[in-house]
């Protein structure tokens, strides 16, 4: 089931410029596996679309900032264009707040979506913050909204598509797919 937007939100979603998202068991499910060439590591179709839909239809910046990092995550970043990967982060509101200055970007223009404790520090600087349905109970009460889909499973998907109904593009995407 979708969110349902007030026009509160529809208002907050609409002046969206940033959005920030942890990675591991937000964009993947959580799994790590470990393989002779490195570590591989899941990721959503479904959300790859969507954050593909936020560059190209929105023009927004995508953000990932994640605690750990590998070659696997680069690679997918780098097939969804997204120009802002911060990996082995540190403190996640640090790095927010860095990104955010050099956009010129306050935290009401931004949405940031976490799953785990230390994604926290990213709702401290997000005028939006969002949490996948199987995330840390401290997370999920500290966010705006929480997706019906789990991390890696499409959480991601549901919120692009939310920021595409508050820009009133999703009407219009739905009809060029059908052509």
């Amino acid at each position: 089931m979708a969110l349902q937007l007030t026009p509160e939100l529809t208002e907050r979603l609409a002046q969206v410029r940033l959005v920030a998202l942890d990675v591991d068991g937000t964009l993947t499910d959580g799994s790590v596996i470990y393989g002779d060439d490195g570590q591989e590591v899941r990721f959503d179709v479904r959300d790859g679309q969507g954050m593909v839909w936020l560059v190209r239809e929105l023009s927004l910046e995508l953000a990932w900032i994640t605690g750990r990092g590998c070659l696997a995550v680069e690679r997918r970043a780098a097939e969804l264009g997204v120009k802002h990967l911060e990996m082995h982060s540190g403190p996640k509101a640090e790095v927010l707040r860095s990104l955010q200055e050099r956009l010129g970007v306050t935290p009401a223009e931004t949405l940031a979506m976490g799953d785990d404790l230390p994604d926290l520090g990213l709702a401290s600087r997000a005028g939006i913050f969002c949490a996948p349905a199987d995330a840390r109970e401290e997370v999920r009460a500290a966010a705006t909204w929480v997706t019906d889909s789990p991390g890696g499973r499409g959480a991601l998907r549901e919120v692009a598509e939310e920021l595409l109904r508050a820009r009133g593009c999703w009407e219009d995407l739905v009809s060029r797919a059908r052509k």
